[in-house]
C-alpha cells in the first residue's frame, strides 16, 4: 500500500511519521530539531532519504495562504509544490497545526487524555482545541455526518481581556513590548517566562518556573496568574465558538502547567460568563497528552480526501 508523509511543524521541533490509508506507522515516527537544517525541505529530505510518498499533510505553526505556509515564529515557509517536488506526491495537505490537531479528537486514545475540569459534554456539540507551546493559537472541530471540519484560525495574536488589577498590571506593560498585547505572549512557554520577568524582573526560562512553583514565592505567583489569564482566554474563546463538546489543551506548556491549575482561579475564570456560567460549567476541560496526535490529524485529514 502507498504510503503517505504526516509532518507536524512546529517553531522549535518537526514530527514526522509515515502512514497508510490503515492508520499511522508509529515505528515511523521521529522528532527533529528544526535550528539542525536551514529549511524545512533540508528536514524533511532528511528524514524520507531516498523514499518517496504518495500523498503529505503538513501541520504548520503559522497561517496557511494559499498553497502556502509561513511559520509565526521561526522564518521557515513552506510551499505545497516544493514539497510534491521532493516527496513524489501526488497529493499535498497544508494546514495550521491546530488544525490538525483539532482533526484527531476522535482519534486519541482514552489513556491521552487527563480530565482538568469535569463536565456534561454534548456529544454533537463543537470540541475547541487550544495549544500552548512556543506559540498558541486554537482550533474547533464540528461534526458533518462522519467527518470533521475545522476551519483555521489564528486567534494567539488576538488581544489580552480587561481583567483584575495584578493581571492588568502586567498586560499594561506588555503593551509597551508588544503593541497588540497578543495573548500568546503570555500564554505560551516564552510567554509564561515573560509574565515572570514582567512580574518580578527576574529572567527565568519556563521550566524553572514551573520546577520552582512547588516552593512556593514568586514562581507560584506567577503560575497563579498564568491560570487565571488562561481561564479568562480559553473561556472567551470556548464561549464565543460554543463549544459544548469540551475544551481541549494540548502542547509543552499545557503539559507542564496542567498539574498546576488545581486550588487556582483557572476555573472560575473559566466559567465567569454572568447568564451563561452554567453552560461554562457543563464544558469539561482536558488535557491532550499524545505526541502525535497533529500527526493523527494529518491522517484523518488527508484520509477524508481518498
Amino acid at each position: 500500500m502507498a504510503e503517505w508523509l504526516l509532518s507536524d511543524m512546529g517553531a522549535t521541533h518537526t514530527r514526522l511519521a509515515l502512514a497508510t490509508g490503515d492508520g499511522l506507522r508509529p515505528e515511523t515516527a521521529q522528532r527533529l530539531a528544526n535550528t539542525d537544517f536551514a529549511a524545512p525541505e533540508a528536514l524533511i529530505a532528511a528524514y524520507l532519504g531516498s523514499a518517496q510518498v504518495s500523498a503529505a499533510c503538513a501541520g504548520v505553526a503559522g497561517p496557511v495562504r494559499g498553497q502556502a505556509a509561513q511559520l509565526t515564529n521561526l522564518d521557515w515557509r513552506i510551499e505545497s509544490a516544493s514539497l510534491a517536488r521532493l516527496t513524489g506526491a501526488a497529493r499535498v495537505h497544508l494546514m495550521n497545526d491546530l488544525q490538525a490537531q483539532a482533526m484527531a479528537l476522535d482519534d486519541l486514545a482514552p489513556g491521552h487524555l487527563d480530565p482538568i475540569l469535569p463536565g456534561t459534554p454534548d456529544p454533537d456539540g463543537a470540541r475547541m482545541v487550544l495549544g500552548l507551546g512556543t506559540g498558541s493559537n486554537i482550533a474547533v472541530a464540528y461534526r458533518v455526518g462522519d467527518r470533521l471540519f475545522v476551519p483555521p484560525a489564528e486567534a494567539g495574536h488576538s488581544g489580552l481581556p480587561h481583567l483584575d488589577e495584578a493581571a492588568n498590571a502586567v498586560i499594561v506593560a506588555l503593551g509597551r513590548e508588544v503593541a497588540h498585547k497578543p495573548y500568546e505572549a503570555l500564554l505560551s512557554g516564552p510567554g509564561l517566562a515573560r509574565l515572570h520577568r514582567l512580574r518580578t524582573g527576574e529572567t527565568r526560562d519556563a521550566p524553572a518556573i514551573v520546577a520552582a512553583a512547588g516552593d512556593g514565592g514568586p514562581a507560584r505567583d506567577t503560575l497563579a496568574l498564568f491560570a487565571r489569564l488562561l481561564g479568562a482566554v480559553a473561556g472567551n474563546l470556548a464561549l464565543t465558538h460554543m463549544a459544548t463538546g469540551g475544551v481541549y489543551l494540548i502542547g509543552g506548556t499545557a503539559r507542564a502547567v496542567a498539574p498546576h491549575l488545581t486550588g487556582t482561579d483557572f476555573a472560575s475564570t473559566f466559567t465567569a460568563r454572568g447568564p451563561y456560567a452554567g453552560i461554562m460549567q457543563a464544558m469539561p476541560v482536558t488535557l491532550i497528552t499524545d505526541d502525535m496526535a497533529a500527526l493523527r490529524g494529518c491522517w484523518r485529514a488527508l484520509r477524508q480526501r481518498t
